[in-house]
């Protein structure tokens, strides 16, 4: 039997505010519940597109902002990543090597690095299934919905659970 895998999407210091609080001590829970957990850390390097094209300075390595804002349990993967997503040739090759054939997702945020680690999954042949009540954004109220929206028409409306 493939192993069940949560992905835990840069649930990191920098990325709490008002509407994303909820989301650390939810993913917190649901670790126990998964045979595998890999987690994701955002960090925005020196000449990033980030920087360049939207002034953002915020999360550089080793910064308050990069921490995870829960405590990942022991066995727990993490993965530093640049992008909006993880999800590479490789952690696929991963995934398809242990016969993984549904990733469940959570974490901040919703209309941008959840919505695109999802969607590369489906991309990739494996099936995505977000856990909404454990995602949030830090855009707002109004950005989770419409991450929400968004991810029902890209992967399903069925795929998209806890809402």
């Amino acid at each position: 039997m493939p192993p069940t895998v949560l992905l835990i999407v840069d649930v990191q210091n920098g990325f709490i505010n008002e509407w994303t609080r909820h989301v650390p001590s939810r993913v917190q829970d649901l670790q126990v519940q998964y045979d595998r957990v890999v987690a994701t850390r955002f960090y925005n390097p020196q000449k990033s597109l980030y920087r360049k094209l939207m002034q953002w300075e915020r999360f550089m390595l080793g910064s308050d902002d990069t921490r995870l804002a829960f405590t990942p349990r022991g066995d727990a993967r993490i993965i530093d990543k640049s992008t909006y997503t993880c999800v590479d040739s490789a952690f696929l090759e991963e995934l398809f090597r242990d016969f993984v054939q549904t990733v469940h997702i959570c974490g901040i945020a919703t209309d941008n690095c959840v919505l695109k680690c999802a969607v590369d999954l489906f991309e990739g042949g494996i099936e995505p299934i977000v856990l909404a009540d454990a995602c949030g954004s830090h855009g707002g109220l109004e950005c989770h919905q419409a991450g929400l929206m968004l991810l029902r028409r890209f992967i399903g409306d069925k795929q998209v659970v806890g809402a």
